[in-house]
């Protein structure tokens, strides 16, 4: 039977998505196009229909990742939030990223602790998209933090976003075998990142863009 070229892209879509929570959840090289499709609803044969192999779907499929929604890290920037204090939206972030329901759902959660060393070992065009992603929570997360000084705040967002990854990477390897030490782990770095002397700052609170403010100022 003939698909109609509305549920052809809606198909399409369904594989993306799946594909996307499925790397996340088992890694690129722990699932088949069968299991792909399948979730998505589909015959097997159907993915080669929309892409022309499987790593063209795992490049469209990294990037969708990205879109990953925790909620502390998409909206704090919004109007709602404006008047927020710098800690605030800061302690939101951390809490909401290294949170024991993101730790046990890599499924549904940050790409960049999921993928990472899969895509490393992918290519360079997947390490290209995986790049794209990368730049893309690197801005997301930009956006929340005060400041004037845009160099600043990309230094201190690669600082905080490459803790908490790695956190959350160690507490996802450790939590079968020592689960203590997995929420030691998230427990620390929630407290680290979120401490005082860490908080973010305005210019206004915080000074100009060097020295001690420049740490300030990229939270």
């Amino acid at each position: 039977m003939k698909v109609s070229k509305a549920q052809a892209a809606e198909n399409r879509e369904g594989i993306v998505d799946a594909a996307a929570r499925l790397y996340r959840q088992k890694g690129l090289d722990g699932v088949g196009v069968a299991e792909i499709t399948r979730d998505a609803g589909l015959t097997h044969g159907g993915l080669y229909r929309h892409f022309e192999s499987k790593d063209a779907l795992a490049r469209e499929a990294c990037l969708r990742a990205f879109d990953w929604t925790i909620t502390p890290l998409d909206g704090l920037g919004g109007p709602e939030n404006a008047n927020a204090a710098p800690t605030d939206r800061l302690h939101w972030l951390v809490q909401g990223y290294l949170s024991a329901d993101h730790r046990d759902h890599p499924g549904e959660g940050c790409p960049a602790a999921a993928l990472a060393a899969d895509a490393a070992r992918a290519g360079p065009e997947m390490s290209e998209v995986f790049a794209q992603g990368v730049e893309r929570n690197i801005a997301r997360f930009m956006e929340v933090l005060p400041g004037d000084d845009a160099a600043a705040r990309r230094t201190q967002t690669i600082v905080t976003l490459s803790s908490m990854v790695g956190a959350l990477v160690l507490a996802r390897a450790t939590a079968a075998g020592n689960p203590q030490l997995s929420e030691e782990i998230l427990a620390t770095l929630r407290g680290h990142l979120t401490a005082p002397s860490n908080a973010p700052r305005s210019t206004a609170e915080g000074g100009s863009g060097s020295g001690q403010s420049t740490a300030v100022k990229k939270r």
